[in-house]
């Protein structure tokens, strides 16, 4: 194939990016679209950069020697990535390439002035901008003076703060290739960037404008304040002009300087409403051609529209498909879930399809639609009481939007006699039988499972998942005695605390009449860790080995030490028990603890070194008399009150119910993720053959197709490989967005407030779900594998689920950003007796590892002390 150095922009689309790079990419398709003004220029290809690279001395030792640094190795990446770019700018740029961008040159006009802008492949791009990573020069004049900017371009590949991008984002440097737009300067009047959803809230219906004088460098490189509006519905709703002393013009010979604007003008808007509004307008037209919110860079001459660049707004969290314009509330389920990383496809589709309520993709993560249940009054104050308990953040973004008139459309409450929507079960006998008869009934359940499913193979075993084993799966979960036994607990908890405030000034009572509760297979799994301790402790050579694994074949090396069986034995035990469970174990995806043992090694190491033999036992017991004793206090202090021995009785039927039931709230997770290992496990199978066979890659490519899809390749023996790429770039940039709780329609996207006034100042904010106040070093852990803690340790991090409770044992309190009173974490951190504050914000940044915090587990704050 012919090398092609030079295109012009109306040569190409958004699909050549591999020749022009995102910027030229996206510029071609604005061209294309009728009644927008792009100013006229041409793109040196991708090719043209390849040739100068392959020409450029020691190239591939450097890239070599970049490739190997930590982008925290700073002073090694600036100092190669420096070298990298005078090495580029000082090559020579070959006779017939130059001749190619001065030929195209003298179609603009030899001596136009013009602007020189860099266009990667990964910039600009649906699902990462790089925004300002790469260099643009304005006012360029002059063949020699272009060909030198040209190449200036090249070596911005190479800035550090590219270069440190690229590897945060696990990006190959050779991956990525430059091309350069050169376009005729327009000397504007004003300048800006114009937003086609708003950028802070997410909404698509609402566009922003910033402006300012002159060029839009001043705007940029932040010189100046801009003016900025805001417009909805074809309307101005806010303005905020600003006095904008300073503005970038472009010099006769070439070049840019700062000028000072005359004082009358200072304060005057930039733009007037109506040149607002037409340029809104604009943007939604350049919106729908790009199918996706735009961040706009927009140029007025003599009272028209230059656009000289569109890139994807990459920061919005993608909206759930509805299928129709009506307006929508979506609820997060992995807030719910304590798990709010994004997922593969094979992770949504197969928790949809075995949920108990319909759920929604978007941004990689799941949503549960409550419009109807916030439209009509009863299951509305049903949902909001629900959310109030478990995650006010949740109820205030909720309420947020319920302040928004006329966004949720009002129907009228159900007919009597139905329960509404949201209420509770009826209520069951406390009697410690019906949760050992729901246990049993769960484990046969998975037993005839893991019977049948062994003997399911190719589009059978997908037709035996979707009619047999889902269908069971559902039917365990909406058992009537599930739920019901899942409520006795939560209400009897919620009952205690309620009542024994009103009556006895105490908070939070709930917590400490829940140490040890009988049946909570996450605590036990907690503590039966400490046990397999216990068991590697009376071996030092298995100690010494254990610290040196750095793999997951390991088990079988036990074996040959000293002690190492029993080792082995106490480990195989565990992992037969607990060995489906993993960190975001909702997602099917996620590698399990009996696939990677190595991940629980460190937590086993941590109990070796800080807890003397017999700590399980002696910590349940410990846990059960606190328990014992507070009831005892409790009760006697009522009896003292007026109506005491009635006030007593009641609570005494209530701590026997919740010591009866709040176990139990652990175990219908345990059944799903039980029953999700050996969903994978088979599916696995049914990956490693298509492998076999050549239809696959990888095992792991089939985590990128739907159930459905995964069945349909079985079926036929054919994938498309595209769509598993773009699956995987998708998810990538996924993994990136923070997800907020509440979700609508419009791309608002709400997080919810606390709005307390009882809070020390400079202290953290969030909910109170484990009584106590406990004072100790942080420890900011976001890998399970990689913990490392001492006893007295806090642990900080985003969210816990239930396969974080081995850590729970070392520390002595706990800080999450994600949570609720009733979500694992909470609920395991009351069973162990930690102060627990949840659902703060933000902590494994605004908390560094190893400062001394305190966390009050009654009050729900976090001080930072140090």
């Amino acid at each position: 194939m012919t090398e092609q150095y030079v295109v012009g922009l109306h040569e190409v689309d958004e699909t050549r990016i591999a020749t022009v790079g995102g910027k030229g990419a996206n510029l071609g398709g604005l061209v294309r679209i009728e009644g927008v003004r792009v100013p006229d220029g041409f793109c040196v290809t991708t090719d043209a950069f390849r040739r100068v690279m392959a020409q450029v001395p020691s190239i591939d030792e450097l890239l070599d020697r970049l490739s190997h640094v930590t982008p925290d190795d700073r002073e090694a990446v600036r100092t190669l990535s420096a070298r990298i770019r005078q090495a580029i700018e000082a090559a020579p740029v070959p006779g017939d390439l130059a001749a190619a961008v001065t030929g195209a040159l003298a179609r603009l006009g030899e001596q136009a002035a013009c602007a020189v802008r860099s266009s990667a492949t990964a910039e600009d791009l649906p699902t990462a901008s790089f925004a300002g990573q790469q260099d643009t020069y304005l006012n360029v004049v002059g063949p020699t003076a272009i060909l030198g900017h040209v190449s200036r371009c090249w070596a911005s590949l190479f800035t550090e703060r590219a270069v440190t991008y690229r590897q945060r984002n696990g990006i190959d440097h050779r991956a990525v290739q430059m091309a350069v737009v050169v376009q005729r300067m327009v000397l504007p009047q004003a300048a800006g960037i114009l937003f086609t959803a708003d950028p802070v809230t997410g909404n698509r219906k609402v566009a922003t404008v910033d402006a300012g004088f002159g060029l839009g460098e001043a705007l940029v490189s932040g010189l100046v304040n801009p003016d900025v509006f805001t417009v909805r519905n074809d309307e101005v709703v806010a303005r905020a002009i600003a006095a904008k002393q300073r503005a970038v013009h472009a010099l006769p010979n070439g070049g840019v300087q700062e000028v000072a604007i005359d004082a009358q003008r200072q304060e005057q808007p930039a733009l007037t409403d109506d040149q607002v509004l037409r340029l809104v307008r604009l943007g939604r037209r350049i919106e729908a051609h790009f199918g996706r919110p735009q961040d706009i860079e927009w140029c007025l001459v003599d009272d028209d529209f230059v656009i000289v660049q569109s890139r994807p707004i990459t920061t919005l969290f993608p909206v759930p498909e509805s299928g129709d314009q009506e307006n929508h509330v979506y609820i997060s389920v992995g807030h719910g879930q304590m798990m709010t990383d994004a997922m593969r496809p094979l992770g949504l589709s197969m928790w949809q399809l075995t949920a108990m309520v319909p759920m929604h993709e978007a941004g990689g993560r799941l949503w549960v639609d409550a419009t109807r249940r916030l439209a009509s009054p009863a299951s509305r104050a049903a949902l909001l009481d629900v959310m109030g308990r478990s995650d006010p953040l949740t109820r205030d973004a909720l309420e947020t939007v319920l302040d928004h008139d006329g966004f949720v459309p009002s129907l009228p409450d159900p007919a009597p006699g139905g329960r509404p929507a949201g209420g509770a079960p009826a209520p069951i006998a406390t009697d410690p039988a019906i949760v050992t008869d729901l246990v049993e009934r769960s484990r046969a359940s998975i037993a005839a499972l893991e019977r049948d499913i062994r003997t399911k193979t190719g589009p059978a075993l997908f037709d035996f998942l979707l009619e047999v084993a889902f269908e069971e799966h559902k039917r365990v979960l909406g058992d009537p005695l599930n739920l019901q036994a899942i409520m006795a607990g939560m209400e009897a908890t919620w009952w205690l605390n309620d009542k024994l405030q009103e009556w006895l000034g105490e908070k939070n009572a709930a917590d400490t009449l829940t140490l040890s509760a009988p049946g909570n297979i996450t605590s036990e799994m907690g503590l039966e860790l400490l046990d397999v301790a216990d068991v590697i402790r009376a071996h030092p050579q298995v100690v010494a080995f254990l610290q040196g694994v750095e793999d997951d074949g390991f088990l079988d090396e036990l074996a040959k030490l000293p002690g190492g069986s029993e080792a082995r034995d106490a480990l195989e035990a565990y992992l037969a028990r607990y060995g489906m469970r993993c960190v975001g174990e909702i997602d099917i995806t996620r590698p399990r603890w009996r696939e990677r043992p190595g991940t629980l090694v460190p937590v086993i190491l941590d109990n070796v070194r800080n807890f003397e033999p017999g700590a399980a036992e002696r910590r349940f017991e410990q846990g059960r008399q606190k328990a014992r004793q507070k009831e005892q206090e409790v009760l006697s202090r009522l009896r003292a009150l007026p109506d005491g021995e009635q006030k007593a009785d009641e609570t005494k039927r209530m701590i026997d119910r919740v010591r009866t039931f709040i176990g139990y709230r652990e175990y219908p997770k345990y059944g799903i993720v039980s029953r999700y290992f050996l969903y994978k496990q088979a599916l696995v199978a049914q990956a490693e053959r298509l492998v076999r066979a050549g239809v696959l890659a990888e095992q792991e490519d089939a985590f990128y197709l739907t159930f459905q899809e995964f069945h349909e390749v079985v079926r036929s023996n054919q994938v498309d490989d595209r769509l598993i790429e773009q699956r995987k770039d998708a998810f990538r940039s996924y993994r990136a967005l923070t997800p907020p709780r509440v979700l609508t329609s419009d791309g608002e996207a709400l997080t919810g407030a606390y709005r307390r006034d009882d809070v020390p100042a400079g202290a953290l904010t969030g909910l109170p779900v484990s009584a106590g106040t406990v004072e100790g070093r942080a420890r900011v852990i976001l890998d399970l594998a990689k913990a490392d803690l001492e006893a007295g340790d806090i642990l900080v991090t985003t969210f816990t689920d239930p396969s974080w409770s081995p850590l729970f044992v070392a520390v002595a309190g706990l800080v999450t950003e994600v949570g609720g009173l009733m979500t694992h974490g909470a609920v395991i951190a009351r069973e162990y007796g930690l102060p627990a504050v949840v659902g703060v914000e933000q902590a494994t940044r605004l908390i560094r590892d190893g400062q001394r915090i305190r966390v009050h587990g009654s009050d729900g704050y976090v001080e930072i002390l140090s």
